[in-house]
C-alpha cells in the first residue's frame, strides 16, 4: 500500500500498517450501512432532485415560512444520532422544500437549467473530495484545469496565453483582480500594507456589479474611492465621461490604477465599449478588468462575440461558465493575460509544509500559492466533462439559442396588452414593464410608477407562493 502523508498528519501512518480497511484520517465505519445508504440516497436524489425537479408538472417549490418550516425540517442537532430511515427522510425534505433551480418554470437571475455533464462531474468531486493546492494530491484536476484555463484565454483572444484560477465565484474573480492590479501598481503593499500605497481610485460604471464597492472595501481601498462613471441610455459606460472622471482623480491627487468594464451588466445586460475603454487605459497606464461573469459566454459565439471586441486587451478577465453556459454551481474563472507569474508573486505565502521546490516533479503544477484560499474545489472538472461532452459548436449553439429566444420574448411582449418593452434586448436580458389593468389609464408620471414599483415588489413573493 502506498501512502502520501503530509506533515501535520503524519501521526495517522502507524494505523496504517493495521488494516487496509481503516482508513488512516477517519473512523473505521460499517462499509455494508455505508453503502446501503448512499445507494438509497442516491435513489432520492435522482428521483426527486433531477427526475422531478425537471418535470413542468411538479412544483418549483413547496414554499413554507420560516417558522412553518424550522417546525417541519426539526433544525436541532443532538447528542444521539438518528437512525438511516430519519436521516433519508430529511434527506428528502430537504429537496422537497427547497427552490428546484432546474425547474422549466423557475425564472431567476442567471440560472440556466439542468446540465447532466456538469452534476455528474460534481458528484464525482464530492465523492473524491479533491483540493487543488498541490499537484501530488489532486493530479487529474490539476491538469484539467489548465487545459481548460488555456483554452478559454485562447477563446478571449491572448494568442500569447496567460494565467488563472477557479474561484469562489464572480465576487472573489473581482476581488482578485482589484488585488492584483493594486499589487502591480504598488508591490510594496504586500508587505508594508496600505501605508505604502498612495490614495488609490477605481472607476467602474453605475451599472456594474456590486462587488467591485464591495472589493475596495475589503482590500482597505474604500468605497469613496469607487468613482462611479456615468452610463448612456442603454447601460453602457460613457468613455469620454470615464476619461473625465480620471483627470478630476489625478486634479485630487488621487492616484487611479484600475478601470472595471462590464460584459453584460446584471440588469440590462448592457456590453461597455471596451475598445475604446482599453484606448483609455492605455493612455493612462491604468490595468484594464473585464467583469464578463454574465456576458463571457458570448464569446462563445461566432455571431455574438463582436458584443466582447476588444476583450483581448483586457489584462485580466471574468467569466462564469455556471451561467448561461450551465455548468453547475460554483464554476468561476479568473483570467489574466501577464505570463510573469504575476498571480502567484501577488498572494504567494510560500508554505513550506506545502509548496516545496525540491519535489519529484515540475512544481509549476503546484497552483495553491496563486490562490487567496488553500482548500479549492476543481470545479474547473465541471466545464472540462461539459466540454468534452458537447464539443464548442454545441456550447455555442446554447448561446446563440439563448439570444435568439430573448429577441422572441420580446417581440411577443410587444404584441401583449398590459406589457411594455423597456429596450431591444443587447444580450439575453429582457426587460419589460407589466401593467395591470387598473393602472393602463394612468399617464406616466410619478403616480404611475411608484403603483408599478409597488406592484412589482408585491408580485416577486407572491410569484414564488403560488406556483
Amino acid at each position: 500500500m502506498w501512502v502520501l502523508v503530509s506533515s501535520y498528519s503524519s501521526f495517522h501512518v502507524c494505523s496504517s500498517i493495521l488494516t487496509d480497511s481503516v482508513p488512516l484520517n477517519g473512523p473505521s465505519l460499517n462499509v455494508f450501512v455505508e453503502e446501503s445508504f448512499i445507494q438509497e440516497s442516491i435513489a432520492i436524489i435522482l428521483e426527486d432532485a433531477v427526475k422531478k425537479a425537471i418535470d413542468v408538472r411538479e412544483k418549483v417549490c413547496e414554499w413554507r415560512s420560516p417558522e412553518e418550516l424550522k417546525e417541519l425540517l426539526d433544525l436541532e442537532l443532538r447528542d444521539a444520532g438518528e437512525s438511516e430511515s430519519e436521516i433519508l427522510q430529511r434527506c428528502r425534505d430537504a429537496i422537497r422544500y427547497s427552490v428546484k433551480t432546474t425547474h422549466p418554470r423557475f425564472f431567476n437571475q442567471l440560472y440556466a437549467g439542468m446540465e447532466p455533464y456538469s452534476m455528474v462531474a460534481s458528484f464525482i468531486v464530492e465523492a473524491l473530495k479533491p483540493s487543488l493546492y498541490t499537484y501530488e494530491v489532486s493530479p487529474v484536476f490539476t491538469l484539467m484545469e489548465e487545459a481548460v484555463l488555456r483554452k478559454m484565454m485562447e477563446i478571449i483572444g491572448w494568442e500569447e496565453g496567460g494565467d488563472g484560477i477557479f474561484n469562489a465565484g464572480g465576487s472573489m474573480s473581482n476581488i482578485y483582480a482589484v488585488n492584483l492590479a493594486r499589487y502591480h501598481h504598488c508591490p510594496d503593499i504586500k508587505e508594508l500594507g496600505l501605508s505604502a500605497a498612495p490614495r488609490l481610485v477605481i472607476f467602474t460604471s453605475q451599472e456594474c456589479h456590486y462587488s467591485i464597492s464591495k472589493s475596495a472595501a475589503l482590500l482597505g481601498i474604500g468605497t469613496k474611492n469607487v468613482y462611479v462613471v456615468p452610463s448612456d441610455e442603454r447601460g453602457k459606460m460613457i468613455p469620454s465621461a470615464l476619461e473625465e472622471q480620471i483627470k478630476t482623480a489625478e486634479s485630487e491627487g488621487a492616484v487611479p490604477f484600475m478601470v472595471n468594464a462590464t460584459a453584460g451588466t446584471t440588469v440590462l445586460g448592457a456590453f461597455d465599449p471596451i475598445e475604446e475603454i482599453a484606448d483609455i487605459c492605455e493612455k493612462y497606464n491604468l490595468w484594464l478588468h473585464v467583469d464578463a461573469c454574465w456576458g463571457g459566454a458570448a464569446l462563445m459565439s461566432n455571431k455574438h462575440k463582436h458584443l466582447l471586441k476588444g476583450i483581448h486587451r483586457a489584462n485580466s478577465v471574468a467569466w462564469n461558465p455556471h451561467k448561461m453556459l450551465m455548468a453547475c454551481l460554483q464554476c468561476s474563472a479568473f483570467l489574466v493575460r501577464d505570463k510573469t507569474s504575476l498571480l502567484q508573486r501577488c498572494h504567494s505565502a510560500r508554505a513550506s509544509y506545502l509548496f516545496q521546490q525540491d519535489k519529484f516533479y515540475d512544481v509549476s503544477y503546484d497552483t495553491g500559492d496563486k490562490s487567496i484560499q488553500c482548500s479549492r474545489k476543481p470545479d474547473a472538472f465541471k466545464f472540462w466533462l461539459m466540454w468534452k461532452a458537447l464539443g464548442t459548436r454545441e456550447l455555442e449553439q446554447r448561446v446563440d439559442r439563448a439570444l435568439d429566444m430573448a429577441r422572441y420574448l420580446a417581440q411577443e411582449i410587444k404584441k401583449r396588452e398590459g406589457f411594455r418593452l423597456l429596450m431591444e434586448p443587447e444580450y439575453s436580458n429582457v426587460c419589460f414593464w407589466y401593467i395591470p389593468p387598473s393602472l393602463r389609464n394612468l399617464s406616466d408620471g410619478p403616480e404611475l410608477w411608484e403603483k408599478l414599483h409597488t406592484v412589482c415588489h408585491s408580485f416577486t413573493f407572491t410569484h414564488i407562493r403560488t406556483r
